[in-house]
């Protein structure tokens, strides 16, 4: 697979996981929080993972957003504008999966939705082919 079916892969795998989530927030009854709030993770996570893609980087095999975020920082520093967003959002890597897991409430939801939105359009936008499709194609905006 070339560089840019990649990182094209990339972003539609994160936005895969960003529509889940929206999805599951819109129409649950019983709102499953947690994996609402892991979808984003993941999708912030890919995000990141193919802005690295883009810029040559492997992008390593863990899913702390704040190192993913401070490996993109080495080629913009503008990705230190999503930093307190890139914290918050590593805590639903893995303890939402598990018992004695913390307490999630809608409006962290809602919080980590928002967050996630934001930080793809970031991503995608600082990528000069996906600044084109946004305006062609669905992007979580759209789609929220």
């Amino acid at each position: 697979m070339n560089k840019a079916d990649l990182v094209r892969e990339w972003f539609e795998i994160a936005l895969d996981d960003f529509e889940v989530a929206s999805h599951l927030f819109k129409t649950m009854h019983k709102k499953p929080l947690e994996i609402i709030c892991y979808h984003c993770q993941q999708a912030v996570e890919k995000a990141l993972k193919g802005f690295l893609t883009n810029n040559d980087i492997e992008p390593p095999h863990l899913h702390d957003l704040e190192n993913l975020r401070l490996m993109c920082m080495e080629h913009d520093r503008s990705f230190e504008g999503i930093q307190k967003a890139c914290v918050k959002l590593k805590e639903y890597a893995s303890t939402t999966r598990y018992p004695d897991r913390p307490e999630i409430v809608e409006s962290d939801a809602m919080y980590a939705l928002k967050e996630t939105e934001r930080i793809y359009a970031f991503c995608a936008d600082l990528i000069s082919e996906f600044r084109q499709k946004q305006e062609h194609e669905q992007t979580p905006q759209q789609s929220m």
